[in-house]
């Protein structure tokens, strides 16, 4: 199982430390002295309660180091006369002198490319062992999903060769940092580098479950452009706890479908939601898909049954399940907003309802294509004042950051109920104008964790227990809220 490192930074010593002593559930810290204007080793080191990392980063590698190559490397130095569990020294630094006469004990040797993932990591790590460090650390930043194999080959290539830490920077690396013991890597880094992709050490240890993930865990994740502002790992995780299952759902951008497939097939995952823009795309590359699936034109999961790839799709019973607790459908004038997989999901399922549909977007030629799986009409866009009962909007206007968009003018709001799909924020622009005009409105967080928890069924075989998922994303959505105005 793979150990958590926590990063701490600080512009002061005094700030330093007291960082350090707040890091609480950590098996290492990592205390980055190239960000304090007054390093000072035996001060860091000294009333530790956890091994730690002396790191003072040089500048060609990403560091913030101020002073000569000769400070720092007496720097590093002192560190390991004054027992740092580990010093952090750069392949490519040259310090190989400090490695000599300590004979690699106690020494970690690091490479960061933040330029992409290199062809020959083999040969890298096989020259950085042979500096006789005990611990190696290889950090590489992938450019499309896929670009995380390399890293999982290697660490089951050496898999006990020795101290080994290997991890993906950036968004398209998350996954790296989740699934260290499945990459064989000795242990992960979280902390408060966002620039590098670093996850919190509270989101890895309470969304991710890290301490009981293990090698042989079932994987799922989100696949999307991009998964920023998804709450969807903190659902599913939440939800696996709850029926204990051995599990993990983990961000998965990827730059298109082929990018999450190879990713998928390589790190073997089990299952995976997909969403924004890959639900027709991800078509071509699947085994299978079901009848559902297959009329909507979209798929929102994926299902791997001994080998086999399996789409299917949720949102339709999602997107239902809170409009038949408050209206009939039959006869209803509908107007669709968007041509996209949810759009096409939202159609079918009000056709299948009895509703008059009418699909509105931008692009008329994809509305058209949406309006031909139901026979429906393509209106205008936007839609007239009077010509609909109920509106939802299925593209991503009004979501954050874009919080100050709309679909939909005010003047517009005359129908009877308007149901965003957009979650984030709860309360869209659209819902909160709708509302003073007098319409009953429906957020995006019912259609969302009801084709979640569908999609967890489909997977698993359990149901979740009520609640669990809606509570785990209503907090996820909380802590959006709380850093958005904290950077504001």
């Amino acid at each position: 199982m793979a150990l958590l490192c926590v990063t701490v930074t600080a512009p002061t010593m005094a700030e330093l430390r007291q960082q350090r002593d707040a890091v609480a559930n950590a098996d290492l810290i990592e205390l980055r002295l190239d960000t304090v204007r007054d390093p000072d080793v035996g001060g860091a080191l000294a009333g530790r309660r956890v091994p730690t990392i002396i790191t003072c980063r040089a500048p060609f590698e990403g560091g913030h180091f101020q002073g000569s190559e000769e400070e720092r490397k007496r720097i590093l130095v002192d560190a390991l006369n004054a027992g740092a569990e580990y010093v952090d020294v750069e392949w490519r630094a040259g310090f190989d002198d400090v490695i000599g006469a300590r004979q690699g004990r106690n020494i970690l040797v690091s490479i960061h490319d933040f330029a992409g993932v290199p062809r020959d990591l083999p040969t890298v790590l096989k020259a950085m062992r042979q500096t006789g460090a005990q611990a190696v650390k290889i950090a590489v930043t992938p450019r499309r999903l896929s670009d995380c194999l390399p890293l999982l080959e290697l660490g089951v290539m050496h898999h006990g060769d020795g101290e080994l830490v290997l991890l993906g920077m950036g968004p398209f690396g998350t996954a790296t940092r989740v699934l260290a013991s499945k990459i064989g890597s000795t242990w992960t880094y979280a902390g408060a580098l966002q620039d590098i992709g670093q996850l919190t050490p509270q989101s890895l240890l309470n969304d991710y479950r890290f301490r009981s993930l293990r090698a042989s865990m079932d994987i799922y994740g989100i696949v999307a452009g991009s998964v920023a502002h998804s709450v969807s790992p903190s659902m599913h995780n939440a939800a696996f706890r709850a029926v204990n299952y051995d599990a993990v759902y983990v961000p998965m951008p990827a730059v298109d479908a082929a990018d999450f497939v190879a990713f998928g097939r390589g790190f073997g995952i089990r299952g995976a939601s997909v969403t924004i823009p890959h639900k027709v795309t991800v078509i071509e590359h699947l085994d299978e898909v079901d009848a559902v699936a297959r009329r909507i034109g979209a798929v929102n999961t994926v299902r791997v049954d001994a080998g086999r790839w399996i789409g299917g799709n949720t949102d339709a019973i999602g997107f239902l399940a809170p409009l038949h607790e408050r209206m009939a459908l039959r006869g209803i004038r509908a107007a669709v907003l968007g041509a996209g997989g949810a759009a096409r999901a939202v159609a079918v399922g009000l056709a299948s309802c009895g509703s008059t549909v009418r699909i509105h977007a931008r692009d008329v030629a994809r509305a058209r294509e949406v309006a031909m799986l139901t026979a429906s009409d393509v209106g205008a866009w936007p839609p007239e004042p009077g010509s609909w009962d109920l509106l939802i909007n299925c593209t991503p206007i009004g979501m954050v950051p874009r919080t100050d968009e709309t679909p939909v003018q005010r003047d517009h709001l005359t129908g009877r109920c308007v149901y965003d799909i957009v979650y984030n924020p709860t309360m869209t622009r659209l819902l909160r104008e709708a509302a003073e005009s007098g319409c009953e409105t429906i957020g995006g967080l019912d259609m969302l964790v009801g084709q979640a928890q569908e999609q967890f069924h489909w997977w698993t075989g359990r149901r979740a227990p009520a609640g669990v998922m809606r509570e785990a994303a209503l907090r996820r959505l909380a802590e959006f809220g709380r850093n958005e105005n904290h950077i504001v």
